[in-house]
C-alpha cells in the first residue's frame, strides 16, 4: 500500500484519515523492507549516514532505520508529519514537497520510498530525481522504491490493517488496474473500514492515481540528471527472495537481512 502523501488535498487517506494510518497499514510490516534498504545503503560508495527521507508519510520506514542512521524526513502532509513525530521524535521533520524542496545541505543518501507512487508524470517525475541529486553528496546513494513498473504491472486485489491497545480497529480492501496501459499511471481503489474504541464505524472509499513508469524512463531521468543508475524489477525481486541478487549474483539481502522491495531503482552519485 502506498505510503506517500504529497498528494492533491483530495485524498482524505493523507487528511483526516492520517491518524488511522498506522492502524491501516502497521509500522512493523516494514520492518524486512528496511533491513534491505540499510544493506543498500551500505553499498554506497561513502560512509552513510545522514539519509533524506522524500515523501516520509507516516514515518514507517523511518522508525526502522533511524536506530543506526540520523534521519531528515520531508512530506508535504502536515498531519503525516504529525503521526511521524509521534512515532519518530528523535527525527527531524520538514513540511515540503519532494519535487521542489531545497533544504541548503547534502546527505549520505536520499529515500524516496512508494510514496513516488503519486507522481503520474514524467516532468513531475524527473523533479523528483533532479531533488534526490541536488540533496546527495559526491559517493553517496539514492534509493527509490516505486510500488509500481509498466512492464511488470499486473490488476490485483489486497489489503490489510491491524489495531491499538485503545480498540480502535482498521481494515482496507484495495483493487488496482490499469485503465490505459498507454500512460503512465493506474488506478487504485480503497475500501477503509475503520472502527473508533467507542464501536462506531465508518466507511470510506476513494480512488488513487499512481503512477507506473517504464523502466527504461526511470533509467535515463536517472542518468540525464547526474546519477550512475541501476535497476532492480520485476524478476529480479523474486529472485532476491530465494537469497540471490539477480544483477550481481551476491547475497540479495544487502547482508544485512531484510526482503527486497517489488522495484527498486537507485542512483549513485559520482
Amino acid at each position: 500500500m502506498a505510503g506517500m502523501t504529497g498528494v492533491p488535498d483530495e485524498y482524505r487517506l493523507y487528511r483526516d484519515l492520517a491518524g488511522w494510518w498506522p492502524l491501516i497499514s502497521p509500522p512493523e510490516e516494514y520492518a524486512a523492507e528496511a533491513a534491505y534498504l540499510a544493506g543498500v545503503f551500505s553499498s554506497a560508495a561513502v560512509r552513510v549516514r545522514e539519509v533524506l527521507d522524500l515523501g516520509s508519510g507516516g514515518g514507517h520506514v523511518a522508525v526502522h532505520l533511524k536506530g543506526r542512521l540520523a534521519l531528515t524526513l520531508v512530506d508535504l502532509s502536515g498531519e503525516m508529519l504529525s503521526v511521524s513525530r509521534g512515532l519518530n521524535p528523535e527525527c527531524a521533520h520538514v513540511l515540503g514537497d519532494m519535487r521542489t524542496v531545497r533544504l541548503g545541505r547534502v546527505f549520505d543518501a536520499v529515500l524516496v520510498h512508494d510514496a513516488v507512487d503519486y507522481v503520474t508524470c514524467e516532468a513531475d517525475l524527473q523533479q523528483v530525481i533532479e531533488t534526490a541529486f541536488a540533496h546527495c553528496r559526491p559517493g553517496g546513494i539514492a534509493v527509490f522504491v516505486p510500488d509500481h513498473v509498466a512492464e511488470t504491472f499486473q490488476a490485483g486485489r489486497g489489503g490489510g490493517g491491524g489495531g491499538d491497545a485503545a480498540g480502535r480497529r482498521a481494515s482496507f480492501r484495495e483493487w488496482t488496474w490499469d485503465p490505459d496501459p498507454a500512460d503512465d499511471w493506474v488506478r487504485a481503489e480503497y475500501e477503509f473500514v475503520l472502527r473508533a474504541a467507542d464501536g462506531s464505524v465508518q466507511v470510506v472509499r476513494e480512488a488513487h492515481r499512481l503512477g507506473a513508469f517504464r523502466r527504461g524512463a526511470w533509467l535515463r531521468l536517472l542518468a540525464g540528471a547526474g546519477f550512475e543508475p541501476e535497476a532492480r524489477c520485476g524478476q529480479d525481486a523474486q529472485d532476491a527472495q530465494t537469497g540471490q541478487d539477480a544483477q550481481t549474483g551476491q547475497d540479495a539481502q544487502g547482508g544485512a537481512g531484510g526482503r527486497m522491495p517489488r522495484n527498486l531503482f537507485i542512483g549513485r552519485r559520482a
